[in-house]
């Protein structure tokens, strides 16, 4: 398609480019502050724990997420057709937020297996993640997540190529299909899989000990255990499909519609401000869901640990004879 010369000022209204930017920009301050208070508290009390190193680094790359989405938002505002045509600014901001949005994707995956060996543990006692993993996993996380989300800047973008995206523009069509689908598609599963896992781990080691009717099975530790992981896992599924599968909607959108950027509707970047404001949702409810609720889950956790070590030793005992 030739495109060239394109006007896309009329697109925009003054009241438009305001009522989105500066609401979009309200937002990632908001979870810039969020993620800021997890860090100092998670850092200063819980720095030597494994699971605490991958909350860090969780709320790190959200911390990164806010931060490069101010300043997209902040570009928005100076120049909205920019964000239509293309910039060099708005490329490195699109990577560093590509850069961000790949941590915590990665991050999460890393939570749900750690969460996952965790309770194995503590209901098979078999496994036990160190401090010395978790940094690990945490090294291999932004390690990736830089090496795929810098593509960009190293020369996978379309600021003088064709196939650049409508919707974000100097990014490739091609290079966003690339980076969207096949890890969207893994972290969907990873997390799928390993909090169910979490779940089924809980009930098997429940239904075990109640078989064999012990006085002291502590059956309502184990209940409450299932219960809290459940709730959290809903809530974690909810939260990562409804930031992130707009944004994955977009980009197939995007990829199959063949048209310059002056065709389209005004409508269509609206849902894409919107799309990466969903983002943000993502920024401040990890907070909640993995900082906040995490002293009760880690309470209950502990509650029954001590249950399985009070047990173990009768379950075998029975399972020999």
């Amino acid at each position: 398609m030739n495109c060239t010369g394109r006007n896309t000022t009329d697109l925009w209204s003054s009241e438009l480019v305001l009522a989105l930017g500066i609401f979009q920009a309200l937002t990632n301050m908001t979870a810039v502050v969020c993620n800021c208070g997890v860090i100092i508290i998670l850092y200063g009390k819980h720095s030597r724990r494994p699971i605490y190193i991958l909350f860090c680094s969780l709320a790190s790359s959200d911390l990164l997420t806010s931060i490069s989405g101010l300043w997209a938002s902040l570009l928005f505002i100076a120049k909205p057709e920019s964000t239509i045509s293309g910039s060099e600014d708005l490329l490195r901001a699109y990577s560093i937020f590509a850069i961000a949005l790949l941590a915590t994707i990665y991050n999460l995956m890393s939570i749900g297996i750690e969460r996952y060996l965790a309770v194995s543990n503590w209901a098979r006692l078999r496994f036990k993640v160190s401090k010395c993993q978790s940094l690990t996993a945490v090294l291999v996380n932004w390690g990736l997540a830089i090496l795929f989300g810098s593509l960009p800047l190293l020369g996978w973008n379309c600021r003088k190529l064709g196939m650049a995206s409508n919707l974000y523009n100097p990014l490739c069509t091609d290079y966003l299909v690339f980076l969207t689908v096949p890890t969207c598609v893994v972290a969907f599963m990873c997390i799928f899989v390993t909090y169910v896992a979490i779940i089924a781990t809980l009930k098997k080691q429940k239904t075990r000990i109640a078989a064999h009717d012990f006085p002291n099975n502590n059956k309502p530790t184990y209940r409450l255990a299932e219960y809290r992981v459940t709730k959290t896992s809903i809530a974690i599924w909810i939260l990562t499909a409804v930031s992130y599968l707009p944004f994955i909607a977009g980009v197939l959108w995007d990829a199959f519609t063949a048209v310059c950027p002056q065709e389209l509707h005004s409508g269509v970047f609206i849902f894409r401000n919107v799309a990466s404001l969903m983002f943000l949702v993502n920024a401040i409810g990890n907070p909640i869901i993995y900082t906040l609720k995490a002293k009760g889950f880690r309470t209950t956790l502990n509650s029954l640990r001590c249950a399985s070590k009070d047990n173990r030793v009768h379950v075998r005992t029975v399972e020999g004879n």
